[in-house]
């Protein structure tokens, strides 16, 4: 399995000139995954060499703005360069409970309609995730109502006895969501690679003795 990882941004807090704002792509098979998306990773991106539409899933750390401020914009810049197709997969979007809302909320005022679907996968943190004092339960906003853009996403709670979050699982890798502690609730993310069994070739053994 070929990975390459793109760092497009490692700045914090506020913007730079010269630094962009988190945000980093896993390229593996073809597909783009894309890991937090600060204010201007769409402008990073095309200063690359990744293409922006092969991204199919996103993952963000944490609701700070530093972290996920450029996902709606990001989200609209590819829906004004794909074509409708009611056949293509929905990009999945992992992050922290109140991300599904947030997004609906700014697409919704903005009067943007993408077209492609999108399904925002939520994490629930636990108290113990940040300060008592910033904890804030986002699990009620908007439960009632479904985004009109795609199917609803999952809630996701910590595996019994794993203390971390399943998220994708295939033939070759699974990740994984784990709780990080910071003044709001943060998760970190693991990619593991399958064990993949070997084959000996038995005659070129027979034939070395």
């Amino acid at each position: 399995m070929s990975l390459d990882v793109t760092f497009l941004g490692t700045g914090s807090a506020y913007p730079s000139p010269s630094r962009g704002a988190s945000a980093l792509v896993l390229r593996r098979e073809g597909q783009c995954w894309l890991f937090d998306c600060g204010e201007g990773t769409q402008t990073q991106l095309m200063r690359s060499h990744l293409r922006a539409a092969r991204i199919t899933k996103i993952f963000i750390t944490h609701l700070h703005g530093d972290h996920f401020f450029g996902l709606p914009g990001l989200l609209c810049t590819l829906s004004l360069q794909s074509s409708p197709d009611p056949s293509k997969p929905p990009v999945d979007i992992y992050g922290p409970v109140g991300l599904r809302s947030f997004l609906w909320r700014s697409l919704e005022l903005s009067h943007s309609q993408l077209l492609f679907p999108y399904t925002v996968h939520e994490l629930v943190p636990t108290q113990d995730q940040c300060p008592a004092e910033e904890f804030k339960d986002f699990s009620g906003w908007d439960r009632e109502q479904e985004p009109p853009q795609g199917p609803p996403g999952r809630l996701l709670h910590p595996d019994p006895g794993e203390d971390s979050y399943l998220l994708v699982e295939d033939e070759q890798l699974v990740v994984r969501a784990f709780r990080l502690f910071h003044r709001i609730p943060s998760f970190g993310f693991m990619l593991e690679e399958k064990p993949r069994p070997g084959r000996l070739n038995v005659q070129k053994l027979r034939d070395l003795g």
